[in-house]
């Protein structure tokens, strides 16, 4: 069984209750979900008939042709052709038939339509982060509802999976090039994303929401997001930024270990390299650690976190410096 068939089947566990779910699935919660439980219900009941039909026929021969005493054993018939024109023709008009519904859904579902709105969707261990066109970035999927959705997948480390149980949607994020999904959902409400491939040891913590926004709440939420610098003193949204792009996900603040060193009392102390020097955290090292960070690797550390050249503003820079100062 593949990763993404047992987080489609513990998300049953919270589906079961839901209008509308199955034994199989959760609840379609997109556009094109019920197109594509129609083809998997009809490709199951397929299956079971041939199933029931094959192992009934194969009782009632097993018992009719049975070896008795005193009965000599009849020769077999060599063959039976319309028998064997019927068990090819049968199946193969059914395998057509699967083949071109389920081409017709794929080409629908790597078609969006031209008027989508375009988000980009990058994966890192072990996080997701959503980049709207305004530049805001969230670690959740926020979109409007009824409204046609592109995702452009990336990612910055290994081969990650988005999957929407809910939406019927996996797509790979591969390193080095986009990926492309889309969906609408047509009701609010909020529904899990995980990541379908295994992609290290906090493989199953790499999860997020889809929150879908009632008619013009969206809108709203984007522009409050934009203004976040505006509306918090530099520490506190430094706080907030340091979640929403996946710093907690390496570095604690609470002097843990992880995969970077905790940033818990580090402003203003010495950090021991791996090179074997020494540098002092100030606020020109802690920017240099974002926008180059194999500069100065410290010791006991692999150089493994990905530059934010080019992803993060100075204004946000300056927010995560202010916070660090605060991890007394």
């Amino acid at each position: 069984m593949n990763s993404a068939s047992l987080f489609l089947l513990r998300s049953l566990g919270a589906a079961g209750s839901v209008e509308g779910s199955s034994f199989w699935l959760p609840a379609p919660a997109s556009t094109l979900a019920g197109k594509v439980d129609w083809l998997f219900n009809a490709i199951s009941l397929i299956a079971l008939l041939f199933l029931l039909l094959i192992a009934t026929l194969m009782g009632l021969f097993v018992w009719r042709y049975r070896a008795r005493p005193g009965r000599p054993a009849e020769p077999a018939p060599s063959h039976n052709t319309p028998l064997e024109i019927a068990w090819s023709a049968i199946p193969l008009a059914i395998v057509c038939w699967i083949f071109w519904e389920g081409f017709q859904g794929f080409l629908e579902l790597h078609t969006p339509p031209q008027n989508a709105y375009e988000v980009l969707v990058s994966g890192q261990k072990w996080k997701w982060l959503f980049t709207y066109p305004n530049g805001v970035v969230d670690e959740n999927l926020h979109v409007p509802v009824s409204t046609p959705v592109r995702l452009v997948l990336s990612s910055e480390d290994v081969i990650h999976s988005f999957f929407v149980p809910d939406f019927r949607i996996k797509r790979d994020a591969v390193p080095g090039r986009f990926t492309k999904a889309w969906f609408e959902a047509p009701r609010p409400g909020e529904h899990r994303v995980y990541c379908a491939e295994y992609c290290g040891t906090s493989h199953s913590d790499m999860t997020a929401k889809v929150i879908v926004h009632p008619e013009g709440e969206f809108q709203r939420w984007l522009d409050s997001a934009a203004d976040l610098l505006d509306r918090m003193p530099p520490a506190e949204a430094g706080a907030k930024l340091f979640v929403q792009r996946g710093c907690k996900q390496c570095h604690s603040v609470d002097g843990t270990g992880g995969i970077g060193p905790t940033l818990k009392g580090i402003f203003g102390h010495e950090q021991v390299l791996r090179d074997g020097g020494r540098a002092r955290v100030d606020e020109d090292y802690l920017r240099e650690s974002i926008l180059d960070p194999q500069a100065k690797v410290v010791a006991g550390y692999d150089p493994v976190m990905p530059t934010f050249k080019g992803r993060i503003k100075d204004r946000e820079i300056v927010a995560l410096i202010e916070y660090v100062k605060t991890l007394r």
